[in-house]
């Protein structure tokens, strides 16, 4: 499936970047034989991708909200789907079995040590810090509906 090509010039190149290298990655996927291809280094970097951007919708809702309050309630709704989402990715890695390649076992009776299980915990508790601070529980759990109106 092609991608529509714009015309205007790229003012946002790290953002098209990101877009391809998500691109890629989900065709590499697809073309995997392995029944198991998917591993907690590639969700932790999915959940780092995420948040990062969870964090950016976060700054376009803040600056949309004024001048446009529709566009800033869709920006809104987006940030708590990706939260959602992210909070989905968090639990998953959590529930992949342990590889040889994973320096230390993740035990849910214990706080994780090291690295990936560490980095995951924190940054996951990091981003959760900012959505409790904007968001109330019941936002997070409803489902999110936007009309288009123009």
């Amino acid at each position: 499936m092609n991608q529509p090509r714009t015309t205007v010039t790229d003012s946002h190149p790290y953002l098209r970047a990101a877009t391809a290298g998500i691109r890629h990655h989900a065709r590499a996927l697809s073309r995997s034989t392995s029944p198991n291809s998917v591993d907690r280094a590639q969700l932790d970097a999915f959940h780092a991708h995420l948040t990062e951007l969870h964090l950016f919708i976060d700054q376009l809702a803040e600056t949309a909200r004024p001048p446009h309050p529709a566009a800033g309630r869709h920006l809104a709704a987006a940030h708590t789907w990706l939260w959602q989402s992210a909070t989905e990715i968090h639990a998953a890695f959590h529930l992949l079995p342990v590889t040889s390649a994973d320096s230390t076992e993740c035990r849910p009776d214990q706080p994780p040590e090291g690295p990936p299980f560490l980095t995951i915990c924190q940054r996951h508790l990091a981003a959760s810090h900012i959505v409790r601070r904007k968001t109330t529980p019941t936002d997070l759990h409803r489902p999110h509906t936007t009309a288009c109106v123009r």
